[in-house]
């Protein structure tokens, strides 16, 4: 009897891993949902202030938790289509303390990216939130040749903005969207490799593949 393939063999997504200093960025695999729904039991934000801006954090915690698991398995499905994103969870020292997506939409011809995160509270104010983005953006960058990163933030949500700012982004303009039912203000903006503010330790790339570019870019 054969070998069996191993996970990463069978799905080239879960050897995707990036390191830069005490922060690890990978796809969770099923045991890590768990410790991930558990999470979201803890505050992101202010309580006053972070259902304002993370409208998929319901009052029903449970139900948030059911949903984000269920989310997890829906993106994972969908990468290497033409509009998907890699849902990486965030480990500091070896604890989960958030999640950075990054998103890819016909990417072959428009070579942008978009980007998303939130850390868990207990996380805050570590330097964390920006070496988790600026990870992220070396990685979209330097390995799978983006030549512009889009970003936006809720009205009022200040820190996301700040970081922003760090990393070098510019204002792109501003939307109105629904979400949970909501309208709201978003702010966007745009970075380019150029403007791009790099952290200053090294970040590495493990399990990049040419049949996960291909996956990933179409290349």
């Amino acid at each position: 009897m054969s070998t069996p393939a191993s996970l990463e063999d069978l799905f080239p997504p879960f050897a995707l891993r990036i390191t830069a200093d005490d922060l690890t960025m990978r796809l969770m695999c099923d045991s890590d949902l768990p410790e991930y729904a558990a999470l979201l039991h803890e505050p992101v934000f202010d309580p006053a202030f972070e259902h304002a801006c993370f409208a998929w954090l319901g009052e029903d915690l449970a139900a948030t938790a059911k949903s984000a698991v269920q989310f997890q398995w829906a993106q994972r499905a969908a990468i290497g289509g033409d509009d998907y994103e890699i849902p990486f969870g965030v480990w500091w020292k070896g604890r989960l303390v958030g999640s950075q997506g990054l998103r890819l939409k016909e990417f072959a011809s428009l070579r942008t990216v978009d980007s998303g995160s939130w850390l868990t509270r207990s996380a805050h104010g570590q330097g964390i939130g920006t070496l988790m983005r600026q990870a992220i953006l070396v990685f979209a960058f330097d390995h799978l040749g983006a030549e512009r990163a889009e970003s936006a933030a809720e009205d009022g949500n200040l820190p996301s903005l700040a970081v922003s700012k760090r990393l070098g982004y510019r204002p792109n303009g501003t939307a109105v969207v629904m979400e949970g039912g909501r309208r709201r203000l978003h702010h966007r903006m745009v970075l380019t490799p150029d403007d791009f503010v790099r952290p200053e330790v090294e970040v590495q790339v493990e399990g990049f593949t040419p049949e996960l570019r291909r996956m990933l870019t179409g290349e």
